[in-house]
């Protein structure tokens, strides 16, 4: 017979994952995880517009569901991904198009024409949101007087489309629901009084699930094309994929911070109820939903994305691009020779980073990068920087003291960023799970089962099972707080 496990299909920024996840029970339980399938997630440009190819997307969950079916004896099925971006459905049902990237440049000075109407201070003291430019509220301003919106009449999260998709059911999941701009933070459901003044149709807003909750079971088809059996149940589970990554840091107790860093790095707190204050509000922190009610007090930094877009843009010139000895020189390249606030708009759209971080590098009277090993050098000492600014704030903020920070996602691989990080921050760095996400998918469904317990139990799981490793600070604190200083990342 088939093992059984739980599956898990993440969706990320670039490509998708299926992963099973097998969870033993007991106090010496075990967790394992295997990736089933793995497949592309490109954008499409378009006339006027940035899009989401989500039917190939799809197509590649039915793939990797397909895939686990011949495998396992799948006991449930959650679905994860990036936050903000959402599909309309018209009354038949049906996807009123490919949903918009958020990267879409649509969102440009939309959030001064919301605040005519809301004026900022109050739209923060309502959502606890942090004002990201692509935000859900902002998409859906923009889309205003648009054929599509007037036809719409439900509006689904990206993972719930998926659900959708496999169940035939119809609610939005609270995590990413909370990231909307739409949601008050303190009631922890939808601000059905903010949609009437910003002129949002509230009926389009489905009722909201919880981490946990059954979002039903397949639907027929999915069944056929899959080979699972239709009584397979969907488990709503923290979808929003930070949300998810974070209920995995393997924390063994107090005081802890966490960066979930891939993509985007996101730096925070987790917190019992959310810190919304003016303050907090000038820092540009957010208050998100978590599981079991807990707040992700944080800050989008821009991440990853800065390296990713510099290798793709060597790869497409034909210069070298494995990052392996990359790193290698970087580690070797001058400290502090050159550079930049990762969260700086220059970097927010695709194209030539290298060229954009020299251009930067230029304008604020620095000597821009002089080879690549230099570029990967800038780029993860100023994430190292951002780390230690917007930790800093936080901590401060709220009144907590951090004594470790926990690095989860793929970022947990890269050696050299966890060093300086830890160095940066002056605090020892426990790196991993790089899964992370995958994790706090699968474990939430293994909790609505009864095979572990509250977090604690789950966290202190993680941690025996799955490889960590310690980076301890080193090297000069002050020469990291000039560095800050020198690029107003002080924190």
């Amino acid at each position: 017979m088939s093992a059984s496990a739980f599956v898990a299909v993440d969706l990320g920024a670039t490509s998708g994952r299926v992963i099973a996840g097998r969870v033993g029970r007991g106090s010496r339980g075990t967790l394992d995880l295997t990736e089933v399938h793995r497949f592309p997630n490109r954008p499409v440009r378009l006339p006027g517009s940035l899009r989401w190819d989500v039917l190939a997307l799809y197509q590649g969950v039915l793939d990797g569901l397909g895939r686990a079916a011949r495998t396992y004896d799948v006991a449930s099925i959650g679905i994860d991904s990036w936050a903000v971006d959402y599909g309309l459905l018209d009354a038949d049902g049906q996807l009123l198009g490919n949903p918009h990237h958020y990267r879409d440049t649509r969102t440009e000075g939309v959030g001064e024409r919301v605040w005519e109407t809301v004026p900022a201070a109050e739209l923060y003291r309502i959502t606890g949101l942090q004002h990201l430019p692509f935000n859900t509220v902002f998409q859906l301003a923009a889309a205003c007087g648009s054929a599509q919106l007037a036809s719409a009449r439900t509006l689904l999260m990206i993972p719930d489309l998926v659900t959708h998709w496999l169940t035939g059911s119809v609610g939005v999941e609270a995590t990413n629901a909370s990231t909307t701009g739409l949601f008050d933070a303190r009631a922890g459901d939808w601000s059905y009084e903010l949609m009437e003044r910003l002129g949002i149709d509230r009926s389009l807003f489905p009722p909201i699930r919880r981490p946990g909750d059954a979002a039903g079971t397949l639907l027929p088809y999915v069944a056929a094309e899959t080979g699972l059996p239709e009584s397979t149940p969907v488990t709503a589970v923290a979808s929003h994929d930070t949300a998810s990554a974070v209920a995995a840091v393997p924390a063994t107790g107090p005081g802890f911070a966490y960066l979930s860093c891939g993509t985007w790095s996101l730096a925070g707190l987790e917190l019992a109820e959310p810190v919304i204050t003016e303050a907090s509000r000038a820092a540009n922190f957010t208050n998100e939903l978590g599981v079991d009610g807990s707040y992700r007090f944080l800050r989008n930094v821009m991440g990853l994305w800065l390296l990713s877009e510099s290798l793709r843009t060597w790869a497409d010139r034909g210069l070298p691009a494995d990052l392996g000895p990359l790193m290698e020189r970087a580690a070797r390249s001058r400290p502090f020779a050159a550079l930049v606030d990762p969260d700086d708009p220059a970097f927010l759209a695709p194209g030539d980073m290298p060229a954009r971080i020299a251009a930067y590098c230029a304008r604020t009277g620095q000597r821009p990068p002089t080879d690549q090993a230099a570029t990967v050098r800038c780029i993860l000492e100023s994430l190292a920087l951002a780390h230690r600014a917007t930790l800093r704030t936080a901590a401060e903020l709220s009144g907590t003291d951090i004594r470790v920070v926990h690095l989860v996602g793929g970022g947990s691989r890269n050696e050299l960023l966890c060093q300086l990080t830890s160095d940066a921050t002056g605090l020892p760095v426990v790196a991993g799970p790089a899964e992370a996400t995958a994790l706090g998918n699968i474990l939430v469904q293994a909790r609505a089962r009864g095979l572990v317990g509250d977090r604690t139990a789950t966290r202190r799981l993680i941690a025996r099972t799955q490889r960590l490793r310690r980076y301890e600070p080193r090297g000069d604190g002050l020469a990291w707080s000039s560095a800050a200083t020198r690029v107003g990342l002080d924190g």
